[in-house]
């Protein structure tokens, strides 16, 4: 009897698999493509369709549905009702999301759609990270606009993210301000996003936002060209990695030489925290100037 045909949908099959937290100069991963349906192991294509998220289509178990009916079916709340965050770093990685879920035990159901987004630039932060690589943090930007992935997180899965970006702090983008397009033209009343607590790099030689979110090996290979941070993580990237993931006083002195050098920009200019530890909005209560285009 021949083998049954192999699921052309897993993060394997995709090319989709790498885990940045696993492989520190892999990061930030490859984000998700396309609108999919993240389920753990899988990656399922999402039909655009001209209405709101939840009814998007996919093919489940043979059946065209409505993304709102699978949810609800695999035991979920459906799009309203979970948190919108956006994903400048990692977060885009569907391997680095269901890797997150899956060490708290927590189902890995995401949506996840890149969106057109207005404002933000993507740099790098001020800090060293628990797996060694040098993360990215967004700032405000008014000429940028990129496609950055948006995930729909529940209650559960959102408090397991707040836990592994400890470097960071959760905002609110009001999409007033940073105007978010989806696929469908739909504009999102607002996201959340992680923006760190150590601000982010700047390049010694123009002062602006050292660019984030790219070649990991590239970043630290330009980083090691500091005298301090060579003695301290050198001679490559390869050591940087291994020296820094074990050991935390290493990664502290490392996030030190970032300040001491005068490279950190604090101010990124995104908003405060405006809500309680624990508290978010669901996409449904989110305020916006209109959720479609005038």
């Amino acid at each position: 009897m021949a083998p049954p045909p192999a699921n052309p949908r897993t993060l394997a099959a995709l090319g989709l698999d790498v885990v940045p937290a696993q492989q520190p100069l892999a990061y930030p991963g490859r984000p998700a493509p396309e609108p999919s349906l993240l389920t753990g192991p899988e990656l399922l294509a999402l039909a655009v369709r001209p209405l709101p998220l939840g009814a998007w289509t996919l093919d489940h178990d043979g059946r065209v549905r409505e993304l709102d009916h699978v949810l609800a079916a695999l035991g979920g709340p459906v799009t309203g009702r979970r948190h919108p965050v956006l994903a400048v770093g990692s977060n885009a990685c569907p391997a680095q999301l269901a890797h997150k879920f899956a060490a708290c035990g927590l189902d890995a159901t995401v949506p996840m759609v890149p969106v057109r987004v207005r404002g933000i630039g993507v740099g790098c932060s001020g800090h060293i990270g628990r797996a060694g690589y040098v993360a990215a943090a967004p700032y405000a930007d008014p000429d940028a606009e990129r496609l950055l992935v948006v995930s729909w997180l529940d209650a559960a899965q959102l408090a397991a993210v707040d836990v592994t970006e400890g470097c960071y702090r959760r905002v609110l983008l009001p999409g007033e301000r940073f105007v978010m397009t989806m696929p469908s033209g739909e504009r999102l009343g607002g996201a959340y996003v992680y923006v760190s607590k150590y601000g982010v790099l700047t390049d010694p030689r123009t002062g602006a936002p050292r660019p984030g979110g790219r070649d990991q090996s590239a970043l630290l290979a330009a980083l090691l060209a500091s005298p301090r941070l060579h003695r301290l993580l050198g001679p490559d990237p390869a050591s940087w990695v291994r020296l820094a993931a074990a050991d935390p006083v290493v990664r502290a002195e490392g996030t030190g030489i970032f300040a001491e050098e005068g490279w950190t920009l604090e101010e990124c200019g995104l908003p405060p925290v405006q809500e309680p530890v624990g508290a978010a909005l669901c996409h449904d209560e989110l305020p916006g100037p209109s959720p479609w285009p005038l």
